[in-house]
């Protein structure tokens, strides 16, 4: 399937939901929307690996009114279905009743079965409680099948329930469901559910180009980004990891380069958010042994598995990368004071979390790794407790590189932010900065990076680029900044201190003016005289 295929599958499906969410809120239809579609393909997944397993003993539904083959191996061997489920958990990691199927599923709907809703909400149990060995507790637990935003009555529900998944498969049923499509199909949604929830969207989405940017610098080399990829990344973790889809951004660009990756790891506060990321990473074909996703708070730092105070036994990531909230209001006490993560640098005011985000990962970055965390501009500039973290980070040298973006990137919010490049064995000892501010697209609602097609600039790939290779200087878009300069601006580092965007004044030479109104003048003088003498032959007084 080509990647216009991949992509019309999730305008597909988004064009359903537009139209079958009527009056509810994004945010609520979404969370229906993507549990169905991660259901479609569990159970894709799932009676392909049947198929294998058992062979030519899998029947064939030509003759049977049965909707889906394995209900009828069910009902037939009876014996050997513990032996068989065994089997798929240790092969596939899951299972899946006969009845809880898409397949089946999709038959209810069709034939507006009054058990539709029974049978769905039963499935959703089992796959949280029974399927996945409790690997994947909780998972639909957002997902409320008899609210009232459904319907008033049981009998409504179940009837728009049939209604959205008939259209569901309808939508899907012409193109291929790989992981890969599916995936794509997904994270296309996400973006789009994002776009219609406005500021909550900043809670669980990051927009692919940002996203884009970060993946491709930690994915390089950290002390000669030049030389290209990576080869491997052992550990990655995002520490505010939304939906899921930066991590998963940082996997497809290694595996694109055939590089190879180990264990992605993210945490995520918000109970949604967090099962979105779960789906999201299987719908991808990923197995439940490649990734962790945790749910806690970051900064309270309530997942054990970095909560080791044993310094040999610490757990280290050779990529980081995050879009923590904007300047989050939090509750910094006494003991955080001593917590590992902030007793060498300070914690960050009440006022504004970013650095305590920033601190977490950075505890965390193995000596190899890169971190790239976005962040509102305040964190260059402003003083107090931040301007001492700030400090510290530079003076130590663990800034490698600033990134100013352009204003109303993001669902979220319209200002301008910034990248933040950390190392903790940089090989340079200035900053680079690069200004691209001015460089996008403007829209309507959001503006956008230009990507290079139809001629015109590629925004992206020129701040990869300039990353990448670490220019001296690009006159009016990056340059090298020492550490005596930076020191000398009192470790400010606001991006137009050091890469101005604006115009240069003209400078005016007044002698050459004086010179050309004295001729010009004199020209009317000259031109003056001759005109009056045309006028007395004319017999008209002169001028």
């Amino acid at each position: 399937m080509t990647l216009k295929d991949q992509h019309q599958l999730g305008k597909t499906l988004w064009a359903i939901a537009d139209n079958l969410r009527g009056a509810m809120n994004a945010d609520d239809f979404r969370d229906y929307m993507l549990s169905f579609l991660f259901l479609r393909y569990l159970s894709h997944n799932y009676e392909e690996a049947a198929k294998k397993e058992l062979g030519g003993d899998y029947p064939s539904t030509e003759s049977s009114k049965a909707n889906n083959p394995l209900s009828i191996w069910y009902a037939q061997n009876e014996k050997e279905i513990d032996e068989f489920e065994k089997q798929m958990r240790r092969k596939v990691h899951y299972v899946i009743k006969p009845e809880h199927l898409w397949s089946n599923i999709t038959e209810l709907a069709r034939t507006q079965n009054a058990d539709l809703l029974i049978t769905l909400e039963a499935g959703f149990r089992y796959i949280e409680n029974e399927s996945f060995e409790s690997a994947f507790q909780g998972l639909f637990s957002e997902i409320n099948l008899n609210s009232e935003k459904l319907g008033r009555t049981s009998t409504e529900r179940n009837k728009k329930l049939c209604v959205i998944i008939q259209k569901i498969a309808e939508g899907i049923a012409d193109f291929s469901t790989d992981s890969d499509t599916l995936g794509d199909a997904y994270e296309y949604l996400i973006g789009q559910f994002a776009a219609g929830s406005g500021k909550k969207a900043g809670e669980f989405y990051t927009p692919q180009q940002i996203s884009s940017i970060l993946s491709e610098i930690v994915t390089l080399d950290s002390q000669e980004p030049k030389t290209g990829k990576k080869s491997k990344l052992d550990k990655v973790l995002d520490m505010a990891c939304g939906s899921g889809s930066l991590l998963l951004n940082v996997r497809k660009r290694m595996k694109d380069s055939k590089g190879s990756i180990g264990k992605i790891y993210g945490q995520e506060k918000n109970i949604t958010t967090y099962n979105l990321a779960r789906m999201n990473m299987l719908l991808h074909g990923m197995k439940d042994t490649e990734f962790e996703i945790y749910h806690g708070d970051t900064l309270e730092n309530q997942w054990p598995v970095l909560n080791e105070l044993n310094p040999s036994k610490k757990i280290e990531f050779d990529a980081i990368v995050a879009n923590p909230p904007f300047s989050l209001r939090w509750e910094p006490t006494e003991a955080l004071a001593d917590d590992f993560r902030f007793k060498s640098y300070g914690l960050a005011p009440k006022s504004a979390a970013d650095f305590a985000f920033l601190l977490h990962g950075f505890h965390f970055l193995a000596k190899e790794g890169t971190m790239a965390i976005i962040l509102p501009h305040g964190v260059l500039f402003r003083g107090g407790a931040e301007e001492k973290i700030r400090t510290k980070l530079l003076k130590d040298n663990h800034i490698d590189t600033v990134i100013g973006l352009p204003s109303n990137l993001f669902y979220s919010t319209g200002i301008p932010v910034c990248i933040l490049i950390l190392k903790k064995c940089k090989k340079h000892d200035d900053v680079l900065f690069i200004n691209a501010a001015e460089h996008y697209k403007s829209g309507k609602r959001q503006n956008t990076l230009r990507e290079g097609e139809n001629g015109e600039p590629n925004d992206i790939q020129k701040i990869i680029e300039t990353y990448q290779h670490r220019p001296d200087q690009i006159d009016k878009y990056a340059r090298r900044v020492s550490m005596a300069e930076i020191e000398k601006n009192g470790y400010n580092l606001n991006i137009s201190r050091y890469v101005s965007t604006s115009e240069d004044e003209i400078q005016i030479d007044l002698k050459e003016v004086n010179n050309k109104l004295k001729t010009i003048n004199q020209t009317i003088v000259e031109n003056t005289i001759k005109h009056n003498e045309f006028l007395k032959e004319l017999g008209l007084d002169g001028i």
